[in-house]
């Protein structure tokens, strides 16, 4: 499923099997989950991909000739030798590559990827079940870590980041706050069913003042709301690789050592960590699959926030 154009629906193609380069793999693909990026990507609300391009970045397959099951995460390739990858943060690298971006990606029968760059994936799991763990589950792990260890934590928009980090913050022993679209009453339901002890609307205050507030929908708006929900030093993460503007808000909501930062991409050692976690938790995930030819019905519905846990693309074998 190739995107032509931002903004152009994506367009039903017969392709050249890739072929791999030096260092690299030829993966068939089984399962490739839908991430909100794709979305900014299509759109056009992130700049300069390589165009035509086939999406996605949350990829499960086996490698061709071996007996071997991969995952292949978001980044995609670093230089190794700049200041960010040899301070251990390569997730900043200037001259880093992105799947189903810099090159193709996952909604197609086969892929290439560097083999440093893509992850043995545990058992137990599906690759249906799996393919969300790679940059939802990744994504949010790493927001996770960076939020802080306080107890009380926030999630603004209850999607397919959200249920994967609710199930793991539950397993460190954290309460979790969920915040969705106002009248979203089945994600709330959802993600009570998931642990959550308390759900509302975005706009809302929570019951308790919260340690830590992790935003993954891609609304500027919902950051004063969370500062506003916070106790002193606690931190607001934004998940998201897009959002739109933050509107301006009084120096009070920042004050008392609130912290406000992003996430950007990922390491490999967030990787390897997560997913070694993911069958103690163990993370169950809730995915509604699309075959392939459907990507765009899928990504609609990503859009227009109607999918509980994560759409996944099931890639047929021929």
């Amino acid at each position: 499923m190739v995107l032509d154009r931002p903004s152009a629906s994506l367009r039903e193609a017969d392709l050249p099997e890739p072929e791999p380069g030096p260092g690299q793999l030829l993966v068939q693909v089984d399962a490739c989950a839908v991430c909100r990026t794709d979305l900014h990507v299509a759109d056009g609300e992130l700049p300069n991909p390589k165009l035509p391009l086939v999406l996605g970045h949350q990829v499960v397959g086996t490698v061709v000739g071996e007996d071997r099951r991969v995952g292949i995460p978001w980044l995609g390739w670093t230089d190794g030798e700049c200041r960010f990858c040899r301070s251990g943060r390569e997730n900043l690298c200037d001259r880093a590559r992105f799947t189903g971006y810099d090159s193709d990606g996952g909604y197609a029968e086969y892929t290439v990827v560097d083999e440093r760059f893509c992850f043995p994936l545990p058992e137990g799991y599906s690759g249906l079940e799996a393919a969300p763990l790679l940059c939802a589950g990744l994504i949010g792990y790493r927001s996770l870590r960076l939020s802080g260890e306080g107890e009380r934590l926030g999630l603004y928009g209850f999607g397919a980041s959200a249920h994967i980090v609710a199930q793991v913050a539950r397993h460190e022993g954290r309460r979790v706050f969920a915040f969705t679209r106002p009248g979203d009453e089945k994600g709330q339901a959802f993600a009570r069913d998931l642990g959550a002890v308390w759900a509302g609307s975005s706009d809302e205050k929570p019951p308790e003042e919260l340690d830590a507030a992790i935003i993954f929908a891609p609304v500027g708006a919902l950051v004063p709301l969370a500062l506003g929900a916070l106790a002193k030093g606690g931190s607001v993460v934004c998940a998201g690789i897009h959002m739109t503007d933050i509107p301006a808000f009084p120096y009070e909501l920042v004050w008392g050592e609130r912290v406000l930062r992003s996430v950007a991409n990922l390491t490999r050692r967030d990787g390897e960590e997560f997913l070694a976690l993911a069958p103690q938790v163990p993370v169950r995930t809730v995915v509604e699959a699309f075959p392939l030819e459907q990507a765009n019905e899928a990504l609609d519905r990503v859009r227009r926030g109607q999918i509980r846990g994560s759409a996944v693309l099931e890639v047929a074998r021929r």
